[in-house]
């Protein structure tokens, strides 16, 4: 599903056999990139990119890293992946209660606890963590 367009570029998020992390995909022809995303955090990565004949410029890899994290397509990407794959991907990783933060860690802290269930309210933009064994969640304002 095309979320937007930047310079001339797609963004989209394929909607068949598609996997976590979310991640959006723009096919330039000539190479291809994915740029990940979040439910719990607004920042925006570049993934990978595979030149099909050439890589393109660092600042077109930019542009378009910084035009997904523009609130409103960020808000678009993600109301999108909800609807069609009904997942946040956090599901069994661990939550942070300190640092406000999903961590990867060899021992778990007195902070952490694993997220039995995450989901997404695309009205208000936020998402909603259950985390095991604690009888309150985890609303994080996106």
């Amino acid at each position: 599903m095309r979320l937007f367009s930047y310079k001339g570029f797609s963004m989209v998020i394929m909607l068949r056999d598609e996997h976590c992390p979310p991640h959006v995909h723009v096919d330039a022809g000539t190479w291809s990139a994915r740029f990940k995303f979040s439910f719990w955090h607004n920042s925006v990565e570049l993934w990978d990119v595979v030149p099909h004949t050439r890589r393109p410029p660092v600042a077109v890899l930019e542009g378009l890293r910084h035009a997904l994290g523009r609130p409103a397509h960020l808000r678009r990407a993600r109301g999108v992946w909800w609807d069609k794959l009904h997942t946040v991907c956090l599901d069994h990783q661990i939550w942070d209660w300190q640092t406000s933060e999903v961590v990867v860690v060899k021992r778990i802290a007195s902070t952490t606890w694993m997220i039995g269930s995450a989901c997404y309210e695309p009205e208000t933009n936020k998402t909603l963590l259950a985390l095991i064994g604690v009888p309150e969640g985890v609303e994080i304002q996106l």
